[in-house]
């Protein structure tokens, strides 16, 4: 799974200011935008699912919080979950939806009596069970996009709804997220949906303009924040060796530096990974020539392709 790659920037310093500090904005800030798009959603969610599922359901918005992005995976085997790429982020929201509700809605959608209570179910989905999922995935991301200059640009169709191995072997990458939790009740029975997106991009469409004067800024972020000095730090992969190997280096070895190695730099801040970088020569001076932005979760992919 690709990360997002900042295109503007104000992309770039939001972007720079979540690997380093770990949070994107005022907590209070987030948070009350957050409840805002989802309350002006209710209504466009329930005239969705009645228009693409026919359903008639309640529901009802039941918390809001700061969250951490990776922690959007939901646990159960009845459960399931997709990743909505915008036009600005491959993972622009996740959304995911208990066993209890995927029960109900599979029963309704076919038919089922609306007066008999449905059975969470607790098995991984069956793929006519995942279809019917990812149709209420993609009425509630049709509610949630919004229209005009605002909105998300979400991408449809959704990728396929996951569950069970599928869904516990996803990569999603971590950062500051916010998550709104929903309830939603049919006489055949209840249950919860979620959706969660990363902060950086919810502020993006619904917290104000990136583009904003410092001032604005500075609301969002302490002074002292903004001018703390951070030490760069470049490395470069060398070789691949076997533990055994490399026990047995001795003082005055050599070691050759892979072919691509240089077009592998990484730059570095407190530990964290910020960059993809290309490591050259100007007149004396080394340099790093930065590619692209890091992406923890394709880092982790191509480190289990290349094992």
């Amino acid at each position: 799974m690709a990360g997002p790659v900042p295109t503007s920037p104000a992309d770039m310093r939001a972007y720079i200011i979540e690997r380093l500090v770990g949070e994107t904005g005022e907590p209070d800030h987030v948070t009350e935008s957050a409840r805002k798009l989802a309350e002006r959603a209710v209504p466009a969610i329930i005239e969705g699912l009645t228009e693409s599922l026919s359903l008639t359901v309640a529901i009802e918005l039941k918390t809001v919080e700061l969250t951490r992005f990776a922690d959007a995976r939901p646990k159960g085997k009845g459960h399931a979950m997709t990743v909505a790429a915008s036009a600005s982020s491959p993972d622009a929201m996740i959304l995911s939806v208990d066993a209890n509700a995927v029960a109900v809605i599979v029963s309704a959608f076919f038919g089922g009596d609306p007066d008999a209570k449905v059975a969470p179910i607790s098995r991984p989905l069956s793929p006519t069970e995942t279809e019917v999922a990812t149709l209420f995935f993609e009425a509630i991301a049709k509610a949630m996009n919004g229209s005009g200059e605002r909105a998300f640009e979400f991408k449809m169709p959704l990728s396929p709804a996951m569950s069970g191995v599928e869904l516990e072997k996803h990569v999603i990458r971590d950062g500051p997220g916010v998550r709104a939790v929903f309830s939603m009740s049919m006489p055949a029975g209840s249950g919860t949906f979620a959706l969660t997106m990363p902060q950086r991009v919810l502020l993006k469409h619904r917290g104000g303009n990136d583009d904003a004067a410092p001032g604005q800024w500075r609301q969002r972020f302490s002074d002292e924040v903004m001018r703390s000095a951070v030490e760069l730090e470049a490395t470069m992969p060398l070789a691949s060796m076997t533990l055994g190997e490399v026990a047995q280096l001795h003082e005055g070895q050599v070691i050759e530096i892979e072919q691509l190695a240089q077009s592998k730099a990484m730059l570095s801040a407190r530990q964290k990974p910020l960059y993809v970088c290309e490591f050259g020569k100007l007149g004396k001076n080394y340099t790093v020539r930065i590619r692209h932005p890091f992406d923890a979760g394709q880092e982790l992919m191509e480190g289990l392709l290349s094992a």
